[in-house]
């Protein structure tokens, strides 16, 4: 049965959709922009915006009982390719080997004025397994 994943630290959906979406010993995890979960705004500039991104994703992670390795693929958008390096140092941070499975896409634009955007797929016992 699929169940809808959300809590304490998780942005609200800003849109019909879940935060996440557990079913059977995966997890489908939205999109994640850097809105702070407690005033729904962006943080400020995209270095800002993607270390809310990474703890908006563990938030949703834990909520679920998963954990960053648990991670099998990501996708990360971004408004601006010239911010790869910020944003892949960032993101290096929240992950060890094996690293998930990764893509990164220039986008023309993201909600809320967002500059990233990261989400995820995890298995229980996913890339450490």
């Amino acid at each position: 049965m699929k169940r809808s994943i959300t809590g304490a630290g998780i942005p609200a959906a800003i849109g019909p959709y879940s935060p996440a979406a557990a079913m059977g010993d995966e997890l489908y995890c939205s999109g994640q922009l850097g809105l702070h979960p407690e005033t729904g705004a962006l943080a400020d500039g995209v270095a800002a915006q993607a270390e809310q991104a990474v703890t908006n994703l563990g938030a949703l992670l834990a909520a679920a009982g998963y954990g960053y390795n648990d991670i099998v693929k990501t996708t990360i958008f971004l408004v601006d390719l010239a911010d790869f390096a910020t944003v892949n140092e960032i993101y290096g941070r929240a992950f060890t080997q094996p690293y998930p499975a990764r893509s990164t896409i220039q986008v023309a634009a993201l909600p809320k004025g967002g500059l990233v955007e990261i989400e995820a797929i995890a298995k229980r016992g996913g890339a450490a397994g």
